[in-house]
């Protein structure tokens, strides 16, 4: 399992991610990560869903399909980096992507099942990546990343909006 990221091993603007991100296990903390955002979601209705806290803010929708999209490209990097392909891989607008899937119009139950599939093969990612490939250098968005930076930028990306959805959603939607 990787062990936490040197602030030198990814962009600076990935730390707040990286930090929220607790001591212990990775993989346990994903497994965990996975349940909860399973059990919130299933507890929101359709209306709940659509839900924003401020305008041009995402709905909850948009923010599931975001943090399932992210993850998708972020493992896509793991893999490649933790494949040692030095390849420069490009970045991506978050805003773009949320307007593109179009998200609100699904049922919430389809944009959690691809979440929980996205995070099902990130996990079986990082439990087959051998030890040696977590230090293999990468780079993704003209920046330098190693696969240990990613697989923590992964955890606290999810766990950011998250936090996010409970503190400033659903304290004003309950």
């Amino acid at each position: 399992m990787p062990q936490r990221p040197l602030a030198s091993e990814y962009p600076e603007y990935y730390k707040p991610y990286v930090n929220l991100v607790p001591e212990g296990d990775l993989l346990t903390l994903l497994k965990e990560t996975l349940v909860k955002t399973i059990e919130l979601f299933e507890s929101l209705s359709e209306e709940d869903v659509l839900f924003r806290y401020a305008d041009n803010k995402w709905s909850i929708k948009e923010v599931l399909g975001h943090m399932a999209d992210t993850e998708r490209i972020m493992s896509y990097r793991l893999l490649r980096v933790g494949r040692g392909d030095q390849t420069a891989l490009a970045g991506f607008d978050e805003n773009d992507y949320v307007q593109g899937s179009q998200v609100n119009i699904l049922p919430i139950k389809n944009i959690l099942e691809d979440f929980i599939a996205t995070r099902k093969a990130t996990l079986t990612l990082i439990q087959n990546l051998p030890d040696v490939a977590w230090a293999n250098i990468g780079f993704a968005n003209n920046t330098e990343v190693t696969a240990r930076a990613i697989a923590y930028i992964i955890a606290g990306h999810a766990l950011h909006h998250f936090k996010i959805i409970t503190e400033k959603y659903l304290s004003i939607l309950n």
